[in-house]
Order: structure tokens, then C-alpha cells, then sequence
């Protein structure tokens, strides 16, 4: 056990917990990051294989949080950003849409016939609009027509979360499509204004490292090493042993079990795991709130083709039905630095969950599949796709159901009493659906309530209904709210 009078452990080597590990370090505090991968960034990580580097997803770098901002700049410098164009469109019926949706490219795209018909299915929808709009199906429909939903919407959505368009709450809709209709939409088609910036979905540019954002997340962790903090990776936590409401231990496992002592802990693992490992063992109810709480799991099959037959988009989105992939990510178009001269780097991703089909299919079979989709959508010739590489990611997304807010208050209080030094951050760690800077944004805070005696409300950040960043007053007090992104309401029974 450390005999430091203030050592704070941070759990998970993510944006959130390294932020939170340089706050610390640049304060003096003795901190110790515990990771159990045997990489750091978390979700954001970049995956290298051979001459090819690819995210988990892609990651924009863009907020409007400063204090973010600002950290980004401090870990990487100006040489390593690259500013890229934004591209991204959808696939459909074998043709490309603009993404965001402008009316007039897609009716356009659709051609005469099924253009017309659905404008004839948004016109019945102001006359008859679906009697249940409390769905995702139902409120979309009012504001588009049902004809647009199903080619726009559907299919994409419940690939993602693998629930249908009726079983999805609508206010998730009504936050990511805010005040839009198909009469809007027109409107806006014929009055374009250059790079919005007011919604983060139609930002037009991008900073974006030029290895990827694990390469911010690899330099963060040599600077809490330069700092004087420890980053011990292959370290999963196996229990935390508390004592009159505090954490004073925590036991991880790397060639044995090994305790290290602590005065705070801030927290990135997936919350129910969290009180999990709590020892002495919290009783029935919260362990039942803790098992409660579900994922939404991902997996990428990255596929190496030539440079020229790659499509010129950061990403696409495939409405396809008859394929199970539901984007594809053009890595060469991210940075041409993540890929080997000549090629490029095509990441199919699958939104899955742990124990299903693909999720266990072996990896030979997942390139395979990934292979035939793609030249099923005529995107590349089969001839020319060369090696492929898998990567899944386990608890990629937290599932909001009709019980995750309870489960989630349960879960605090508990804590708030038993482990009240404990300081839950992150995307996992809140069981929230956050982006990068809301989950660094929430370590900002923790370290300043844990160190400076702050009293920030971590929990306000990204509950705003607004889609993604607005702009963040830095004004102080427990009452200031985050940016905001959610993510739909699920059904309890499903999986």
C-alpha cells in the first residue's frame, strides 16, 4: 500500500481517466492509472495492424467545450492535427445521398416515381399523422412521411441498436432531428449557409490527428508518465475494499494480485461493474441494479483495398437491407498518414451484441462476410480487396431502457454513502451515452470537486436535448450543464 497522504487511482486508461490523470499530475497529486487492455484510449483508441491504422468508429475532433479544446492542443501540438474536409453520405438502393439529408438530393436520387411517392406519403402524414408519435417510427413519420422514413431512417437505426423504429422512444428522435420536417428541409436545401457550425452534424471541417486519436491518447500517457504518474496497463481491477464510506484499497490483477491504497478513485469502468467488485459486497437491491444495466457491443472488419477504388467520403452510411454492416469507414480519407502508400484502409462496422452471431463468428468467417458485402454493394470489386483485420469492442455503447435512470440512481446512492471518495467519469464510467469531450469534460470536473474543492454537478454534463455542442458557459456552481447527446430508449427485453 502507498504511503502517500493524498494518492488518487484513476480506473481506465480512456480520455476521461488520462485527463483526469494529467489534471492530477499537473497539480502534484501521486496518482496511479489502471488499465486492463494492454492499450490506452478506450474506445478511442486507433488499432494498429502492419501498415494500417484504424479507429474504433471515427472520431471528430470539434467542440465548443474551450477547456477541451484546450487540452487537446496541450497534448498534441499543431504538427499533428491535420484539418480535414467532411464528407459522409448515405447508401441506398445503390446510390449515394447526401448526409445530412438536403430534400432536394434525395428526392432527386429516388428518382421521379419514388420521389413522388414520397411526397405523397409526407403529404397524407399532415394530413393523417401517426396517431402514436411517442416511437422513433411514429414521430419521425409525421415529420417525414412513412416512405422516407423506411429508407432514411429504419434501416440504419435498428441495425445500430437492434431494436425496431416502433420500440424506440421518440424523444431520441426529437433531439436528433430538432425542429426538422421534410417542408424544412426543402427550405434549407434551397438556402444553404456555409460550414455550420450551430449543429455539430453539419460541420463541413474537422481536426483530426494525423495517426488517429489514439495517437493523442498514446502522447497522454507518456506525459502522465513524464509527470511523475504510474500507467499500469494488463491491470484489470478485481475489487475495491472500502471501509466508513470511503475506498482506502484497490486490488488489481497483473502476474498476481496486487493491492494499491488510495485517498480518492476516479473511475472510468462501466459503473455496474464497478460496485461489482465493491468488497465488503454491496447488498441484494444495487447488485441487482448493477447487473441490470446493458450494452450495445461493436465490431470492425477492416479491409485493405487500392487508394483509387476507395470512395471519397470519411464514411458512409448503408441503408442497405440486405446486408448486415452499417457503416463503412474510409480511414485513407481521415488521414492519409494511417495508411500504406497506394491503399486504403476500409473499416465495415457492425453494431452487435456480446454472444450473438457475428460477435462469435470466428475472425477468417468475419472477413469473409465483410468481403461479400462489400463487393455485393458494388462499392469494390471483389478482385481488388486485399488483407482484412478484426477488432471488437466490447461495451461500445450504454442501452438506456426503461430502468437504466433507476438502476443508475441506485447505483449513486449507494456509492455517494459506501464509496463517497469515489468519482465515476466517462462514457462507461456514468453510463452515459457521451462523446470524447463530454467524457473529458466529466474527468475536468471530478478532479476539480475531488482536489480543489469544486462543486460541479458531473452528472449535468451531456443532458442538454440539443444534439451535440452548443455552447458551454464556464461560469462555475453545481448548476451548469454540459453539451448533450442521448441515445434512444430501449426496450427492457431486449438484447
Amino acid at each position: 500500500m502507498t504511503s502517500d497522504p493524498q494518492h488518487v487511482v484513476i480506473i481506465g486508461a480512456g480520455p476521461a481517466g488520462l485527463t483526469a490523470a494529467l489534471e492530477l499530475c499537473e497539480r502534484g497529486v501521486s496518482t496511479t492509472v489502471l488499465e486492463a487492455d494492454d492499450v490506452v484510449g478506450g474506445i478511442s483508441r486507433t488499432v494498429h495492424r502492419d501498415d494500417w491504422h484504424f479507429d474504433i468508429g471515427g472520431h471528430r475532433f470539434f467542440t465548443k467545450v474551450s477547456e477541451v479544446e484546450k487540452r487537446w492542443w496541450q497534448i498534441l501540438g499543431a504538427d499533428d492535427f491535420l484539418l480535414r474536409p467532411r464528407l459522409s453520405r448515405i447508401r441506398y438502393n445503390g446510390k449515394f445521398f447526401d448526409y445530412p439529408l438536403k430534400a432536394m438530393n434525395a428526392l432527386r436520387g429516388l428518382g421521379v416515381i419514388e420521389a413522388s411517392r414520397c411526397v405523397g406519403s409526407y403529404a397524407w402524414a399532415r394530413v393523417r399523422p401517426p396517431k402514436d408519435q411517442t416511437n422513433f417510427e411514429g414521430w419521425v413519420s409525421a415529420r417525414f412521411g412513412r416512405r422516407l422514413y423506411g429508407i432514411f431512417f429504419r434501416t440504419y437505426t435498428e441495425k445500430v441498436w437492434g431494436v425496431p423504429g416502433d420500440e424506440l422512444a421518440a424523444d431520441w428522435a426529437a433531439q436528433r432531428i430538432k425542429n426538422l420536417s421534410l417542408g424544412r428541409a426543402i427550405i434549407d436545401s434551397i438556402r444553404p449557409r456555409r460550414n455550420r457550425k450551430d449543429v455539430a452534424s453539419l460541420i463541413e471541417e474537422f481536426h483530426y490527428p494525423r495517426l488517429g486519436p489514439g495517437m493523442m491518447w498514446e502522447r497522454a500517457h507518456a506525459q502522465v508518465q513524464d509527470l511523475g504518474g504510474d500507467v499500469v496497463l494488463e491491470a484489470p481491477v478485481v475489487s475495491l475494499r472500502h471501509h466508513d464510506g470511503l475506498v482506502t484499497e484497490i486490488v488489481y490483477s497483473r502476474d498476481g494480485a496486487h493491492a494499491v491504497g488510495c485517498t480518492a478513485v476516479v473511475s472510468s469502468m462501466p459503473i455496474g461493474e464497478l460496485v461489482l467488485a465493491m468488497d465488503p459486497p454491496a447488498p441484494a437491491p444495487v447488485v441487482d441494479a448493477a447487473k441490470g444495466l446493458r450494452h450495445r457491443d461493436f465490431l470492425t472488419v477492416a479491409l485493405v483495398v487500392p487508394a483509387d477504388v476507395g470512395f471519397p467520403d470519411n464514411w458512409i452510411y448503408i441503408h442497405e437491407a440486405g446486408v448486415r454492416v452499417g457503416r463503412i469507414q474510409n480511414f485513407g480519407q481521415w488521414s492519409p498518414e494511417m495508411v500504406a502508400p497506394g491503399t486504403t484502409c476500409l473499416g465495415l462496422e457492425y453494431f452487435v451484441s456480446i454472444g450473438d452471431d457475428l460477435w462469435e463468428m470466428a475472425d477468417d468467417d468475419l472477413v469473409a462476410l465483410a468481403t461479400d458485402e462489400l463487393a455485393s454493394l458494388g462499392l469494390v470489386d471483389r478482385d481488388l480487396i486485399g488483407q482484412g483485420y478484426v477488432v471488437r469492442m466490447p461495451k461500445a455503447y450504454p442501452v438506456y431502457d426503461a430502468f437504466y435512470e433507476s438502476h443508475v440512481d441506485v447505483l449513486r446512492e449507494w456509492l455517494g454513502v459506501h464509496a463517497s471518495n469515489v468519482a465515476p467519469v466517462g462514457r462507461n464510467g456514468m453510463h452515459k451515452y457521451n462523446n470524447q469531450d463530454h467524457s473529458m469534460l466529466t474527468a475536468v470536473y471530478a478532479v476539480e470537486n475531488l482536489i480543489d474543492g469544486a462543486n460541479h454537478d458531473v452528472w449535468a454534463v451531456n443532458v442538454d436535448e440539443d444534439y451535440h455542442e452548443e455552447d458551454l458557459s464556464r461560469s462555475g456552481g453545481a448548476n451548469r450543464s454540459g453539451t448533450g447527446r442521448l441515445a434512444p430508449l430501449l426496450p427492457a427485453s431486449s438484447t
